[in-house]
Parts: structure tokens; sequence; C-alpha cells
């Protein structure tokens, strides 16, 4: 299933319906989503939803996931993502010593990468750079 930036997709969880967006589409990489507000026990106002605050953002093979079955959810339609979600999200990646601590770190903005040497609180709110396997696309649907 092709997925578009703005297509909103609801995903069936035990916890009720949830809803991510789709905020871009790299070559290299699958869908970036956010987290919409949820879960629900009734489809809301999807106008209204696309509208809400950023969710996590992360890479998910989400239009494979439901042309699998892997997910049961549907697309329900397009809507303009929000301001503060446009660009492309700054990922990282931690380098580590023989001991597992974090060295220094990547930053990816989708093109090219940066080194940040210094650890600092603002990287601890980037998301990771990688593919979520679908349980932890699952457990950060909430």
């Amino acid at each position: 299933m092709n997925l578009s930036p703005g297509d909103i997709v609801e995903i069936e969880t035990d916890a009720g319906l949830a809803y991510v967006q789709v905020t871009h589409n790299h070559v290299s990489y699958p869908e970036v989503v956010r987290m919409l507000p949820g879960p629900h026990e009734a489809r809301p106002e999807l106008a209204m939803l696309a509208k809400a605050s950023a969710g996590i953002a992360g890479m998910f093979p989400l239009g494979d996931a439901l042309e699998q079955g892997r997910l049961s959810g549907r697309k329900l339609g397009n809507f303009p993502v929000p301001g503060e979600s446009r660009v492309f999200p700054t990922f990282r990646m931690p380098v580590r010593d023989r001991q597992g601590n974090v060295v220094y770190w990547w930053l990816w903005d989708g093109e090219g990468l940066r080194l940040e040497s210094e650890a600092g609180e603002a990287n601890d709110t980037l998301p990771m750079r990688e593919v979520m396997s679908l349980d932890s696309f699952l457990a950060r649907l909430g």
C-alpha cells in the first residue's frame, strides 16, 4: 500500500483505535510517521486529530504492514501535516565504546549526518534512527 505525507491511518489495537499520520517518505527508508493522541473508543474528528501536537516520530513500514495483514487498519484520508512536523525530523544514532557508553552521536536530518559530541538533553528527545519493529511500533501507539 502506498502511503503519502498527510495520510492518516487508523489501527485497531487491544486498547482501542490508534492513529498515525505519515509525515515524510524517504527513498532509502520506510514511511516516517507521527503518533496521534489516543487510543480512542470511537473514531474522532480526523481534521481535529490531524492538528494535534506531534507525538513520537519514527520510521516504520506502515503500508507494507497493512498490506501484509500484520496490522489491522486502514487509510482514512489525507490531511495537512502541521507546521512543526513538516520539517524532516532529526534522528539520532549512538556510537558506543566497548563498555557500552555513548561516546558521541550521529544526527541525521534525512540528507546528511553531523557529529554531536556533547551529550545534551536536546538529543534525548530525538527519535532513534532505526526502522521500528512491529512490536516496538505497537508499544509506541500507547
